[in-house]
């Protein structure tokens, strides 16, 4: 009951903040426009920030190292959820026309905009080099297979480009964290004058996302965000059920601490990516599909994440 509690509250503030963007949305405070920029903001600039700081401060050399072969746990999860994809999609009779965004929605996660902020409030700071870690994985997919499968749906065939998909793959929030793990590894000392900026640019990143997060509710229609059909059940039953399982049963057996296999389940089950929309809109997908998906399991993951805590303590 205790780890349900405190899931509760730690939601709950994820969930003001997100009310607020939408109430502000609503308002025609923040545009759509807004929604990018905020979003870019975010991004390229505060998160790095926010990695810079935090892993530079807070962990050691040998904690950072003894991180990067555990990418294979949320690598592994991918590729079978991949495969489960497929078969559900032809189980349910998926549209022929979402057949790509919903293979890509049912093994992507949203770990930055919903998942990093919820791992903070849920554990603290010290859950940040596994949260990028799942980061690391979940970007690689979704940038390569992810998009290609996107692009099977738009009325062009499906290519290719490995120069724009390792811009995406090496974004800025990955960039900061390996300067972090530089900063650690040579023991660099940044001035603190230095250091007090990068924290306080950093800190726009939790309310940064919730924002955008309820500005893209808003424009989705929260009215929308409820109107389920098979096509989307089966993206839900993807992200919240499918995807939580085939981590937990892969990590049972794993040598990893306890905290560590708590953050990966939590990231394994976060809602559907906020790019893919912009990805759908990008090679004329649907994208209202991909947007209600977004909204949807956003607004699920709310009830979802409190549940998976009080498992995960059991």
């Amino acid at each position: 009951m205790t780890a349900f509690i405190s899931s509760v509250l730690g939601v709950t503030e994820i969930l003001v903040l997100i009310a607020l963007g939408y109430f502000l949305a609503a308002k025609n405070w923040l545009s759509k426009d807004s929604g990018k920029i905020i979003a870019k903001i975010v991004t390229q600039v505060a998160l790095p920030a926010y990695m810079v700081v935090t892993v530079s401060s807070k962990f050691s050399a040998k904690e950072l190292i003894n991180l990067l072969p555990q990418l294979r746990y949320p690598l592994i999860s991918m590729a079978i959820l991949g495969v489960l994809s497929a078969i559900v999609m032809r189980l349910i009779h998926v549209e022929k026309m979402h057949e790509g965004l919903f293979c890509s929605m049912f093994l992507n996660s949203n770990t930055v905009f919903i998942g990093l902020p919820v791992n903070l409030a849920l554990f603290g700071a010290k859950s940040l080099p596994y949260v990028l870690v799942y980061y690391m994985a979940n970007t690689t997919i979704f940038w390569t297979i992810g998009v290609y499968l996107i692009q099977h749906d738009g009325p062009t065939a499906a290519s290719f480009d490995w120069r724009k998909t390792l811009g995406k793959i090496f974004s800025p929030p990955l960039l900061g964290f390996i300067v972090g793990i530089i900063i650690v590894l040579l023991h660099i000392q940044l001035p603190d004058f230095l250091m007090a900026d990068l924290n306080y640019v950093g800190s726009l990143t939790i309310p940064g996302s919730m924002f955008f997060i309820g500005i893209t509710i808003y424009q989705a229609g929260l009215r929308k965000a409820f109107t389920f059909n098979k096509d989307l059940l089966g993206v839900l039953f993807g992200r919240f059920i499918a995807a939580p399982l085939v981590m937990t049963v892969l990590l049972s057996f794993a040598d990893m601490s306890p905290l560590m296999r708590s953050i990966f389940i939590i990231q394994s089950c976060m809602p559907v990516m906020t790019n893919a929309p912009v990805v759908a809109r990008l090679y004329d997908a649907d994208t209202e599909f991909a947007a209600i998906g977004v909204a949807s399991s956003t607004v699920l993951a709310m009830v979802v994440i409190p549940l998976v805590m009080t498992f995960l303590a059991s």
